[in-house]
């Protein structure tokens, strides 16, 4: 097995199904060319103003000049610093890139940008992906922050807007990198996202942390104020930004959790940046988000941030059990039951599936199902009758395994409405709510798509037309440059012939800069 097809046979199913194969041979000569172009002006102009690690991280992490790389190649290298790297087609839903780097994997959109969009992409590609993330992964803490901060935006808890979000986002990076696009389709893409964004009710926690992460990984710069040096990927990968980040046209501030509620737009350079002081300010920062997370905080906190939601989530119960499902109301008890905890019921709409340490327990219940809080227990099997300090009392017959039939019940001497055939589970008190299913693999098995036929397709259509609309003769002029540059033996005159018949594709630039590399090359 190759570095790349280990780690690959290393990962759940559930984010497997997500990688592709990088197909090394489709890059075409400009591809390589626009690769060149940019790595070799990165590296002239980052060199003293990145990081001190991203040098010595470009070569650590298997990313030369000369070409793309190869994820096999870069997979040797990660190896050594406790990572990986997998291919990816385009944008991926943030849970699934939160959770491959949370486990320290590299997810690396395997296109390059056209050279129309040299300078910035908003779009996700191999540039931004390991030129990007991967050289500042030679420095240990740094890498670790990463980490962490994958776990954290994994915990958080998504919005069904915030998939409407992302999905437009998507869509728009697609059509933009498209060659074909026409001015129509650009719009409505653009106009989808504008929908999207003014669809949120309220800033999730999946939305601050992607904010979070935004302005120190991907835009973040270390250091002092007057003098801070680039770590994020997004400022080290582009040439635009990379030059533009050290003006003074951007402002520049302390990182402070203030970061967490600072809107970004992806599709322009930025106005301001965040400075760390150092890599222990990100955990700083980081800890102080995290705490503010329901996955940390629990109790009421966290089942009104999961009802808002109206997405899969999970409770942990005081004994351990996590409860996936949609939380769809909360009943206020007559006393409180815990710290931080009020609501003596919890109605969950199904499927259900119950787990313990992210491994699930059996098939899930496809209908309702409630959390009682307080302390008291349910017979296996058998009537019952429970009274709970919240002020609840429950009574029915216990079928076995959780199922209860003819539950009634009562909440300080008022009857409450309840599923006559439900799932029971008490709890003492409510540690935690995090964010999707507590075994994404099994919840995945249950109810992902059959097939994923909507997972790149978008962006494997755009990277075909991007290669189609390449002009043969051009492609034969950037295939014959590429092999003149690996060859010994240039000539001179071949060299002007070349420049001129490049003369013939106005909009192209590139050629005749790569065409003039070798002439100082040669000379």
């Amino acid at each position: 097995m190759t570095p790349t097809e280990r780690t690959i046979a290393r990962l759940p199913a559930h984010l497997r199904r997500y990688v592709v194969s990088q197909d090394y041979d489709a890059y075409t000569p400009r591809d390589q060319a626009v690769w060149r172009h940019i790595l070799r002006q990165l590296r002239s102009h980052l060199g003293d103003k990145a990081h001190p690690v991203y040098l010595e991280g470009l070569e650590a992490t298997g990313i030369g000049v000369e070409r793309i790389p190869s994820l096999d190649e870069m997979n040797e290298k990660l190896s050594k610093l406790g990572w990986a790297a997998v291919s990816v087609r385009g944008f991926i839903p943030p849970a699934v890139f939160t959770e491959l780097q949370s486990l320290g994997v590299l997810a690396i959109a395997a296109d390059i940008r056209t050279h129309e969009h040299i300078q910035y992409t908003p779009a996700p590609d191999i540039v931004h992906e390991s030129a990007g993330h991967a050289p500042i992964i030679a420095n240990a803490r740094y890498a670790e922050y990463l980490k962490r901060c994958g776990l954290v935006g994994f915990k958080a808890i998504a919005t069904v807007e915030d998939e409407a979000v992302f999905q437009a986002i998507r869509n728009l990076s697609v059509v933009k990198e498209d060659p074909t696009a026409t001015p129509e389709e650009i719009a409505h893409a653009e106009a989808r996202l504008e929908a999207a964004n003014q669809s949120r009710r309220y800033v999730s926690e999946s939305t601050r942390a992607s904010r979070l992460y935004w302005w120190t990984a991907e835009y973040g710069m270390i250091g002092s104020l007057e003098r801070p040096r680039i770590y994020g990927a997004g400022l080290l990968s582009s040439i635009g930004e990379a030059k533009h980040c050290l003006t003074a046209e951007v402002k520049k501030v302390p990182l402070s959790l203030v970061c967490a509620d600072t809107e970004y737009d992806i599709t322009r350079m930025q106005p301001q940046l965040f400075v760390a002081r150092d890599f222990e300010h990100l955990f700083e920062v980081l800890a102080e988000f995290e705490a503010t997370l329901a996955w940390k905080r629990g109790g009421d906190y966290g089942l009104k941030e999961a009802i808002n939601a109206r997405t899969v989530n999970h409770l942990v119960l005081s004994d351990g059990r996590e409860i996936t499902a949609r939380v769809v109301e909360a009943l206020p008890g007559a006393r409180p039951v815990a710290e931080g905890l009020s609501s003596a019921l919890v109605r969950l709409e199904g499927p259900v599936m119950v787990s313990r340490a992210g491994k699930a327990e059996g098939k899930p219940w496809p209908g309702l199902a409630l959390v009682a809080f307080g302390a008291g227990e349910l017979p296996d099997r058998g009537p019952f009758k429970v009274e709970l300090a919240s002020g609840l009392k429950l009574q029915g017959f216990a079928v076995g395994g959780g199922e209860v039939l003819n539950l009634r019940g009562e909440l300080d001497g008022r009857p409450v409405e309840l599923p006559s055939v439900s799932q029971l589970f008490l709890s003492q008190g409510l540690p935690s709510v995090a964010g999707g299913p507590a075994d994404p693999g099994a919840w995945d098995r249950w109810f992902g798509e059959l097939n994923a036929f909507a997972e790149g397709e978008g962006e494997a259509k755009a990277r075909a037309k991007k290669a189609t609309a390449l002009h043969p003769s051009l492609a034969a002029l950037y295939r014959e440059v590429r092999t003149l540059r690996e060859s010994k033996s240039v000539k001179p005159e071949r060299l002007e012939q070349i420049a001129r018949a490049a003369t013939d594709f106005k909009d192209d630039w590139l050629l005749a800069v790569e065409v003039d590399e070798l002439r100082k090359a040669r000379a």
